[in-house]
């Protein structure tokens, strides 16, 4: 006969004996993972269907945008001798309405960003040169979908046709844009090159080589 320990803490411990490792407390309820407890009674034969809408709350003023991640690399590299054109780009990008149009005219943008009309002027006609940027008439320009997006819900043009059947406007669909752009006859032509299927971003300039430290001005 053996002696050992009576409280049992030399005993050997069995295969598969659960853990007495202490549970975590579930976090507090958040905006995040609460429930709006919310019900609705639907017509015997018929189901819901749940789905994240064409915007979220999740971001900060909760709006956002979907932006190529070629095209911020190339803009980060082709404009880097001119960076000025990067804060307006930046700035129309963050000032997208659904389907990527901007209501600001240049003296809007001056001064938002506290800069002169004529370089706001100048940074507007080089994005347009390359493809990025259009005007559709004066005080309303569009980014181009296929670089910048923003989703959501978009009114429909005024005169024009609904075809939501919310009435509450259209859901912005890439595509569908991009279509428009390639049928659009008056579309700028470096406009429609970005917005083509399977458009390449133009090849920025080689950098100055005999630079130190730094590849670009």
């Amino acid at each position: 006969m053996s002696s050992g320990p009576l409280d049992g803490s030399a005993a050997p411990k069995l295969p598969g004996a659960p853990s007495r490792r202490r549970r975590r407390p579930k976090p507090p309820p958040t905006a995040y993972n609460g429930s709006s407890g919310s019900t609705i009674e639907l017509p015997v034969g018929h189901a819901a269907q749940v789905f994240p809408l064409g915007s979220s709350t999740g971001f900060i003023g909760e709006a956002f945008s979907m932006d190529s991640l070629e095209f911020m690399r190339w803009a980060a590299v082709h404009y880097d001798g001119d960076r000025f054109v990067l804060v307006v780009l930046f700035h129309l990008m963050g000032s997208q309405k659904p389907g990527g149009l901007i209501e600001a005219k240049h003296e809007d943008v001056a001064e938002a960003l506290g800069y002169s009309r004529p370089h706001i002027s100048r940074a507007f006609n080089v994005l347009e040169a390359d493809g990025v940027l259009r005007r559709l008439q004066r005080g309303l320009y569009q980014l181009n979908p296929a670089a910048s997006l923003r989703g959501g819900l978009r009114e429909p043009q005024k005169g024009g046709r609904k075809r939501s059947k919310t009435g509450t406007g259209d859901r912005v669909e890439q595509l569908d844009l991009l279509r428009e752009i390639m049928e659009d006859p008056d579309a700028p032509e470096a406009f429609r090159a970005m917005a083509a299927p399977g458009a390449k971003l133009k090849v920025c300039k080689e950098p100055d080589s005999d630079e130190e430290g730094k590849t670009a001005s």
